[in-house]
């Protein structure tokens, strides 16, 4: 069964910077696709960023310009450089991986921006 495992979430002031990782296990395939989103209290889930194919980047356009995705395929992990914070950036924040058209969610990592 895929695990996904999130870490580097917390909490930081407007302005500050983080930096999410989420390493996948359990499978030898390589995910088709892998990302983040984020649910703020009260409101839906979100995309944040995702790479596609290791190749197709998407970013939320709330987040371009901010925030960086990346990811090391062989590894099957990837990371969310989140620069520039602001209050509304807070959030659960989930990795997305997708393996064999199916999806897999990790645990959720709450990033509080606040002064």
């Amino acid at each position: 069964q895929v695990q996904l495992v999130e870490s580097g979430g917390g909490l930081v002031q407007p302005g500050g910077s983080l930096r999410l990782s989420c390493a996948a296990s359990g499978t030898s395939v390589s995910a088709y696709s892998m990302g983040w989103y984020r649910q703020a209290p009260g409101k839906q889930r979100e995309l944040v960023a995702n790479i596609v194919s290791g190749r197709s980047i998407n970013y939320a356009e709330s987040v371009k310009g901010r925030f960086t995705i990346s990811r090391h395929n062989a590894e099957n992990t990837v990371y969310l450089q989140m620069n520039s914070l602001k209050p509304e950036d807070t959030a659960v924040y989930y990795c997305n991986a997708q393996f064999d058209l199916l999806p897999f969610w990790g645990q959720g990592t709450q990033v509080t921006v606040s002064s």
